[in-house]
């Protein structure tokens, strides 16, 4: 009865085959090895595209664990495990170019699925590993205002990119301290929320900015509010999803628990006004809808699609038809299905960014004329997700 009752939810869908099992089979049959996702071309590096998506598989073998049979049902998990055994040494350090000196909160991403991944496939490296990348946490360089910088080589800098890449794998590793270290631990992530909405919220939209530099010396900046020029979709879309994930951990009783859901809420209220009247998704540019040479973006989609259909699952947010209905606009829009059923993933922006060795300038050209691509990682994961919230929508 069990199984009868995982296929029944595997098919179901909007549309025909499309769910989170049926993208991550696409892309184990795009990827053959982890070191393939992304275009990494077989190369081992430790980047938080490759362990979103990992910790996106590892969600969907979650569920269904409890109703698979057969030892061929495991190829989810072995897929997984195999690519963190080989970057993570027998004591427990990170090889594949991960180094704590570099204070790069894109490399806390990766470990936050060890939690997961322990459940399954216990190692003491994988615990080992946890605590090396806590212990960056622990003396990551901050703005004044008590904010992770982005990573050092980017002093004084918040990224909303950022929060996603830090703060769900710091709520999981405080959740398992002891008290009263435990509450303290969540109030400084509170603040990391809190500064970062502070410093990028832009007034006349609603909306975040991509970034804040505390310094006002970036040339992307505004000398006075230290602001990027843009709302970007997946900055945005990364910060509410760093909300409605951290949120799982955050304990109910804490005093700042209520901040932070009035943030989501904001954000869950604000955006159905950026939304394309004719596909209901988001734009590359947020804060530019309709703008010539703008284009809606599957991956800010994917992202915010994942965060309304968990806030209503929730509870946070009431409006269980509006969530429904960007799933099924997310697959119509973006969701091509390729002959014997493999899931594409369409219209994803590669990457963006602010300064560096590239002089990002973070203008309205530079986010519309980045590249665009299919499949990106940045896309799958919340895709998953997302298919995977509707599904289990779907089921009350």
């Amino acid at each position: 009865m069990k199984r009868i009752l995982i296929i029944a939810l595997i098919a179901l869908s909007a549309c025909t085959r499309i769910n989170d099992y049926q993208m991550v089979l696409s892309e184990i049959q795009r990827n053959p090895e982890a070191t393939y996702l992304d275009g990494m071309e077989g190369k081992m590096k430790w980047n938080y595209t490759t362990g979103l998506e990992l910790y996106a598989f590892l969600d969907t073998y979650a569920f269904m664990a409890p109703y698979l049979v057969s030892k061929q049902d495991s190829t989810i998990l072995d897929y997984v495990d195999a690519w963190y055994d080989e970057v993570i040494d027998s004591e427990g350090h990170i090889g594949a170019n991960y180094k704590k000196s570099n204070y790069n909160l894109d490399h806390i991403c990766p470990a936050r699925t060890l939690f997961l991944l322990q459940a399954y496939r216990p190692k003491e490296k994988y615990a080992l590993a946890i605590e090396e990348i806590a212990s960056q946490l622990k003396t990551q360089p901050r703005t004044k205002a008590g904010a992770f910088w982005h990573k050092k080589a980017y002093p004084y800098q918040v990224w909303l990119d950022g929060l996603y890449m830090a703060e769900p794998f710091y709520a999981m590793w405080a959740s398992t301290q002891p008290e009263p270290q435990r509450d303290s631990l969540f109030s400084d992530i509170a603040l990391q929320f809190k500064v970062a909405a502070e410093k990028t919220y832009d007034p006349s939209t609603g909306l975040y900015r991509h970034a804040w530099d505390e310094s006002r010396e970036m040339f992307w900046c505004d000398k006075e509010t230290g602001q990027s020029a843009h709302s970007w979709g997946r900055a945005m879309g990364w910060y509410a999803m760093a909300l409605v994930d951290v949120l799982d951990y955050f304990p109910e009783n804490h005093p700042e628990r209520a901040e932070l859901l009035d943030i989501l809420r904001h954000i869950l209220e604000t955006l159905p006004k950026y939304a394309d009247p004719d596909t209901g998704m988001w734009y590359q540019v947020l804060d530019s809808p309709g703008r010539e040479g703008n284009y809606t973006e599957a991956t800010c989609s994917a992202m915010f699609s994942y965060v309304y259909l968990k806030s209503v699952r929730k509870r946070y947010f009431s409006d269980k038809e509006f969530a429904l209905k960007t799933y099924e606009n997310l697959c119509k829009t973006f969701i091509r299905v390729e002959k014997g059923g493999m899931l594409t993933l369409t219209r994803c922006c590669a990457v963006a960014g602010l300064g560096g060795k590239d002089n990002r300038s973070g203008d309205y050209d530079y986010y519309i004329n980045e590249k665009i691509t299919d499949n990106d990682p940045k896309g799958i994961g919340p895709f998953i997700w997302a298919a995977r919230q509707y599904g289990l929508l779907n089921m009350k």
